[in-house]
């Protein structure tokens, strides 16, 4: 038997058996392809939409101003690694919320730093709403003393900021956790 004649017995034998395809067309091939590529643009258009709607590209309404900020923060930054500062605080907390702050300034020297004016932030990460703001008032000489009421336990952000007149000269952003 030939290799042909063995091809037309299969043949015959599944077209006996009912199992007939209809002959692929020019018609049935387009209906396929646009049908393929009307999915595949439906999804990419989807999915654009999606992405623009949750976010459109604009992190900064005024993106140079924020750039030139960000550069005056490095500037002040490097400022205040020239003064070799040292800054330590000290956060205590009782049973009824209440905290205290206590701040202590000195320069390279060790000489307490006095005459500023020291902010503390204690920032919550969970929520916003239960940050607190506290301005420190000097005590002695480079000891700068605060308190505030309703601060719940937990984790923290402290964020100490030291300022004479309007320029900002020490800055720091911590975590802690009160108990």
């Amino acid at each position: 038997m030939r290799p042909h004649e063995r091809f037309r017995i299969v043949r015959s034998v599944a077209h006996n058996s009912g199992m007939t395809r209809p002959p692929l067309s020019g018609r049935i091939v387009l209906a396929a392809l646009l049908a393929f590529f009307g999915v595949v643009i439906g999804v990419n258009g989807i999915m654009i939409t999606l992405a623009i709607g949750t976010m459109p590209g604009l992190e900064s309404e005024k993106p140079y101003q924020a750039g030139v900020a960000y550069n005056a923060e490095i500037e002040a930054a490097r400022a205040q690694t020239r003064r070799h500062w040292t800054v330590a605080s000290h956060v205590t907390r009782d049973a009824l919320g209440r905290t205290s702050v206590r701040v202590t300034a000195h320069d390279a020297g060790g000489a307490p730093v006095g005459g500023l004016t020291v902010a503390v932030r204690l920032l919550r990460p969970t929520d916003r709403r239960d940050d607190h703001t506290i301005a420190l008032g000097e005590r002695e000489a480079g000891t700068y003393e605060g308190e505030a009421a309703g601060v719940a336990a937990g984790a923290w952000g402290i964020e100490i900021e030291a300022a004479r007149a309007s320029e900002r000269l020490f800055r720091s952003h911590n975590r802690i956790i009160m108990e």
